[in-house]
């Protein structure tokens, strides 16, 4: 169990930031329910919608576990066809609702503001996504072997990095920061590695560091101290306070003591999650989504002790995307 601190500071930094890991799911979902299926009213206890399938990430990170959760709860709440569906994490989740082909999904706040914007790895500007709240903050976690003499991000040059699975939200900030050090890709040996198979490939000797930026704890890194000596990397605030002079997502939290065998908290960088829907969920069906997953925290938590940063009151704070109006019925009823 996290110290209480974790959630304290968590819950000061405006909640929100993917989760990375295994390689892409076959699984494809079902079609967005068009406006014209959509019957004119809905009971209560029904959604407009036939399908809430949630994009999430590797199936052993946390927007993985939540979102299992999550569907658990949607499927109990309104008997609609509920899913998960592993990917790649942030920019394949945000593609995936672009192509019609998911209804929600968990991803990192730097993607999204690219997406939103057009930016990196979106051509044009994606304009079907809508965000139901912030959540809480991603972790950067650079992970080493204590013998390999790796201390902070510069002694990376000329090393065998790990840094996501490609194009996932982990891949987008370990790049944005590796640029923010005066370091191209061209300086390291990357290798596009989700969580699971980044831990086994510095256990094996394949790589010499990692990214795996999710919420705390990181299951891969909690098996991975018990059989590795284990070293965090360090990021010190104020070459984030520089980077972020560009990238203004990125803030500086650190890994408490205890979380991986480290003695002493660790700097690192840290970003906002976000909870994202598509635009054509209708009104009442997102007033219902987004209500059900506040009244569901504590299940969620229960899930995943990252879900314990979540709170209604920050759930506002920091928002990248528009808000759909379904979630701010809900933020607007809850506040009277």
């Amino acid at each position: 169990m996290l110290k209480k601190s974790v959630l304290l500071v968590a819950a000061a930094f405006t909640l929100a930031a993917c989760s990375d890991d295994s390689k892409n799911s076959s699984t494809t979902a079902e079609p967005q329910q068009s406006a014209a299926e959509a019957p004119a009213s809905t009971a209560s206890d029904k959604l407009e919608t036939r399908f809430v399938t949630i994009a999430t990430g590797g199936a052993s990170g946390p927007y993985n576990i939540i979102a299992t959760a999550l569907a658990e709860q949607y499927n109990k709440a309104y008997g609609v066809n509920s899913k998960t569906q592993t990917t790649g994490a942030s920019v394949e989740n945000i593609n995936l609702i672009n192509q019609d082909k998911v209804q929600m999904a968990f991803v990192m706040s730097d993607v999204l503001t690219d997406a939103i914007n057009g930016e990196n790895s979106f051509p044009a500007k994606i304009d079907k996504v809508q965000q139901i709240a912030a959540l809480y903050p991603n972790y950067v976690q650079v992970v080493t072997s204590k013998r390999s003499g790796i201390k902070t991000l510069e002694d990376l040059r000329g090393k065998r990095v790990a840094v996501g699975d490609q194009n996932s939200g982990v891949e987008v900030n370990a790049r944005n920061l590796i640029n923010g050090f005066g370091m191209t890709y061209d300086d390291l040996r990357v290798d596009y590695l989700g969580y699971a198979e980044a831990a086994d490939a510095l256990k094996a000797g394949r790589i010499d560091a990692a990214f795996l930026t999710s919420g705390l704890p990181n299951a891969s890194l909690m098996e991975l101290q018990q059989s590795f000596d284990l070293q965090m990397v360090e990021i010190p605030a104020d070459r984030i306070a520089d980077i972020a002079k560009d990238k203004p997502y990125f803030v500086s939290l650190n890994i408490p003591a205890g979380t991986y065998g480290n003695d002493t908290d660790i700097p690192t960088a840290a970003i906002q999650n976000a909870l994202v829907i598509h635009k054509d969920i209708s009104e009442d069906d997102g007033y219902k989504l987004t209500k059900t997953f506040f009244e569901s925290l504590e299940h969620l938590k229960s899930a995943h002790q990252a879900a314990g940063a979540i709170t209604l009151e920050g759930a506002q704070s920091g928002l990248v995307a528009p808000l759909h109006p379904g979630a701010k019925k809900y933020y607007d009823e809850v506040a009277k």
